[in-house]
């Protein structure tokens, strides 16, 4: 197959393009998923530019085990655990009544769509996108429990979403369905999608126990979200489920796993990795709106725009209308509970019926329907039903998202400085280690006296400005005495780094060389907490 010159030019604009959005985002201030789609969206609608549209089993099977992966590893499992009450209330009981809701509102407001299709849309539009919460919610200075809980139910909820929509596809397809098959399915689904991440997570933990190659164990830790998805899937069970049960389980262990160079390495590839197919997802759902309207007659008439209002108020509604009462229903009816977790200020709740952001997720699912019921008749509602999904995740990504920051500001939030003050508190505590292990060697022949008291000393000095830093206490000399400190080292280590690069210029050195001294640099530079 030949690629011809225009196809070429297209690609390279497209290219372009996305480049160009992203490195726009910061200096907009708009989160880059909103950016792309909304840049995505634009270039659909360019002249020349071909339909695009991602398979939605690329998505299902091929990008979104690496992101859930990622995003479950380094997700806190004892935030997880702190916060299962609200993450189960929302991701298992509001996926139920949206759907539900959904469903009914769509049954009744778009004329011909039967129920059992527009149970699909339910289903669809029920889970909230995981990677466009995170990443829109972490920008701004919230309190630590909210992004929490909305990172907690981005992850869990699309295992339920997905489950229900399973069902809710088989019931048009078939015809119809068991519910005692289908209670025990999704009991399996969910029960066999956990038990299969947990067992694969094991097993992939004592592998990479056995590994000190950090190339290699990159590569496992990067087709992990794949060796659990995938025989999840062959087994009946969530793949979602069984990709964040792993991801969770193997980033507990992980201290335990890997050196020092797997983790520089590991995290630096993460990185890339994430940011970049989160970017084609994004940017993706912006491209797909032509193919889309394509299958209603390649315009929107009134009537549409109407049936996505109903919808898309629906959705966002009901979260409201699920959250309050899911926050303070159960503590008023539970002494236990109020103990345990006091009464939060209505902002709280407020907030996170804002988050409930859609994404690549929902429209994936939606282009999955099948085109065909068994009877060989047409899926009713299937163009409708993706339709309004992307009505429903240009709103909530794109709306939601953009007055993310009026809405923090009007309710008087800002960042209550827990991650902080853990991160400090956890350097009082590696400085208390350090100094308790200084005396411990204290004695030992190849210590010496004068290079234990100089470490001393310098310990000495870090935990009393951390101890500082956290107490709040203190006229503030010891920090300005550790900037300037840093200000010299970092003065130090760029003349270092410069004169290295003039000896390879004047031919001294090869480029290896340079690199590996100038590596040793980076490192000694980022060690610094300035």
């Amino acid at each position: 197959m030949t690629i011809s010159n225009h196809d070429l030019a297209v690609a390279l604009a497209l290219l372009v393009a996305f480049t160009a959005l992203l490195a726009a985002a910061p200096r907009l201030r708009v989160p880059y998923p909103i950016l792309l789609v909304l840049g995505g969206l634009a270039l659909g609608f360019a002249p020349g530019v071909p339909e695009i549209q991602i398979p939605p089993q690329v998505v299902l099977f091929g990008i979104l085990p690496p992101l859930l992966y990622s995003a479950a590893f380094f997700t806190s499992l004892r935030d997880l655990r702190a916060n299962k009450r609200p993450i189960g209330l929302l991701s298992t009981g509001l996926v139920l009544c949206t759907t539900a809701g959904v469903a009914g509102v769509a049954h009744s407001a778009v004329n011909g769509l039967p129920w059992s299709s527009a149970f699909v849309l339910g289903a669809v539009v029920s889970p909230t996108d995981p990677l466009a919460a995170t990443s829109i919610a972490q920008r701004f200075g919230i309190p630590r429990r909210i992004v929490a809980i909305v990172e907690g139910e981005g992850l869990v909820n699309d295992g339920s979403a997905l489950v229900l929509y399973k069902f809710a596809v088989l019931a048009v397809v078939a015809g119809s369905i068991s519910m005692t098959s289908a209670t025990l399915s999704f009991i399996w689904t969910v029960v066999g999608g956990v038990g299969i991440g947990l067992a694969l997570g094991w097993v992939i933990r004592q592998v990479r126990l056995r590994l000190h190659n950090p190339p290699l164990e990159i590569t496992i830790a990067l087709l992990t979200g794949y060796f659990t998805f995938i025989p999840a899937y062959l087994l009946g069970a969530s793949g979602v489920l069984a990709v964040v049960t792993a991801g969770v389980y193997v980033g507990w262990y992980t201290p335990q796993l890997t050196t020092v160079e797997t983790r520089l390495q590991g995290d630096a590839v993460w990185e890339i990795l994430t940011f970049l197919l989160n970017g084609l997802l994004f940017v993706t759902v912006g491209l797909s709106l032509p193919a889309v309207l394509d299958g209603l007659g390649g315009h929107i008439t009134t009537t549409l725009v109407w049936q996505a209002l109903a919808v898309v108020a629906a959705v966002v509604v009901i979260r409201f209308l699920w959250v309050f009462p899911a926050t303070y229903v159960p503590r008023a009816l539970s002494k236990r509970i109020r103990a345990a977790d006091p009464y939060p200020p209505w902002q709280y709740p407020a907030l996170i019926s804002w988050t409930g952001m859609r994404g690549a997720v929902s429209l994936a699912a939606a282009l999955a329907i099948p085109l065909h019921t068994d009877a060989g008749a047409d899926f009713p509602g299937r163009d409708l039903i993706i339709y309004l999904t992307f009505a429903v995740i240009l709103a909530t990504l794109v709306g939601q998202g953009l007055t993310m920051p009026l809405v923090i500001r009007a309710l008087g939030l800002e960042d209550d400085g827990v991650a902080e003050r853990e991160a400090v508190k956890a350097r009082i505590h590696a400085a208390d280690a350090a100094l308790n292990r200084i005396d411990e060697l204290s004695d030992e022949e190849w210590v010496r006296d004068d290079t234990a008291d100089r470490l001393r000393r310098l310990y000495r000095f870090r935990r009393n400005r951390f101890a500082e830093r956290y107490t709040g206490d203190g006229d503030g000399a010891i920090e300005e005495r550790s900037a300037a400190y840093q200000q010299l080292l970092r003065e130090l280590i760029e003349a270092e780094r410069q004169a290295v690069v003039d000896l390879r210029g004047a031919g001294g050195i090869g480029d290896d060389a340079m690199r590996e001294v100038h590596r040793e640099l980076d490192l000694e530079e980022a060690r610094l907490d300035l």
